[in-house]
């Protein structure tokens, strides 16, 4: 079946809400917010399937994102959700394709909910819409550095790039990512809501924060078989040149050896290779989940411990998992980790990312594990 087979009967003709995503984790955010503002029943039935809301799936290239996407879709449709898929990316002339097929419902939707406001997509489907509402659901740990750099007046940068002149690209695109800093500014005629599971003690003014603490995986799945082991959740900090690939797989080595791992839930980013030599050198058994981390933790089996670097989950798996005897803990990343192309700011947001996460246990025992 195609990504849209079964829909197109039953396919709103003016969207009141479209959302935009690029990743599993996206998807699952915005079934998040949706639950907010449509809770189930008592009889666990949604008093209005579908609630104006339309998922557009702009789809990746790499094969594990696009597997979970998939299955995150489903999820979707039998939520009552209307998910349109498109191939954003497959070819020179898909974006052009991409965007004229969808500038009629941006020019007629109410609210936008958008993943990733650092995605140059997603920046420039922003110059077409006039939606007044703007809605910015949870990617992962990047929202607290979009907060601070929409606070701060700065361009919208990812934080692990490294600092600099901007490139050929960057000063190209410059114009579009302006615009959409300004759209994602609050003013008297437009909204700003950040719905997240991230610490974020202080925003814009105007922009509303409205707090992620997974009711509708809660509600959807669990509570889960806890076994006796501990489970390591891996990152994918080597792949974005962050971290040195040895220093990682020591840190590894040694948290497996030292809390009795036996399997590693793999980052849907990480290389084949890096994988295969995790499995080689530790002895674990390493997992590809099909769907993201939160909703295979809370669907089980699930280790006693979990263990993880310093990431979104530290935030939200204690969210998901609240109510189980789950613990979850945090190794710090050691300074001396850092290859010399990670950003100047990763040190310290790696660090911000472990310090304010709550309700998670914190580990140094492997603070200066070496190469082996």
């Amino acid at each position: 079946m195609s990504p849209r087979a079964g829909s197109a009967g039953n396919r709103p003709k003016k969207p009141d809400t479209l959302a935009f995503v690029e990743s599993p984790v996206q998807l699952l955010n915005v079934l998040e917010w949706a639950h907010t503002r449509n809770p189930r029943t008592e009889e666990g039935t949604a008093p209005a399937p579908g609630a104006g809301l339309t998922l557009v799936v702009l789809s990746p290239t790499d094969p594990m994102t696009r597997g979970q996407l998939r299955r995150m879709a489903e999820l979707a449709r039998d939520e009552g959700y209307e998910v349109r898929w498109e191939e954003a990316r497959g070819g020179t002339a898909a974006p052009f394709h991409t965007i004229g097929g969808l500038v009629p419902l941006l020019r007629r939707a109410r609210r936008i909910v958008m993943g990733d406001p650092f995605s140059r997509y997603v920046q420039l489907l922003l110059t077409i819409t006039g939606a007044r509402d703007l809605v910015v659901v949870d990617d992962g740990t990047a929202t607290m550095e979009f907060v601070a750099q929409l606070g701060r007046g700065e361009r919208l940068v990812r934080w692990h790039r490294r600092g600099g002149r901007p490139g050929a690209r960057d000063v190209l695109f410059a114009p579009v990512s302006a615009s959409a800093r300004r759209r994602l500014t609050p003013t008297g005629h437009r909204s700003v809501e950040v719905f997240s599971s991230m610490p974020i003690d202080s925003a814009p003014d105007g922009v509303r924060v409205t707090p992620n603490d997974f009711a509708w995986t809660r509600a959807r799945f669990g509570p889960p078989r806890i076994t006796k082991s501990a489970d390591l959740v891996g990152t994918s900090l080597v792949e974005t040149g962050v971290v040195d690939p040895e220093r990682y797989l020591a840190a590894v080595r040694s948290l497996a050896a030292a809390h009795g791992a036996t399997r590693y839930f793999a980052h849907r980013r990480e290389s084949p290779e890096k994988l295969r030599r995790l499995a080689g050198e530790t002895g674990l058994e390493i997992v590809r989940p099909d769907l993201p981390l939160e909703l295979i933790a809370r669907r089980g089996p699930i280790g006693r411990t979990i263990l993880s670097f310093p990431s979104t989950v530290v935030h939200t798996l204690p969210l998901a998992l609240a109510g189980t005897d789950v613990r979850v803990a945090v190794c710090d990343i050691d300074p001396s980790w850092l290859t010399e192309n990670a950003s100047p700011r990763a040190e310290g947001f790696l660090s911000g990312v472990t310090g304010t996460a709550k309700d998670v246990h914190r580990l140094t025992a492997v603070a200066h594990t070496a190469p082996a």
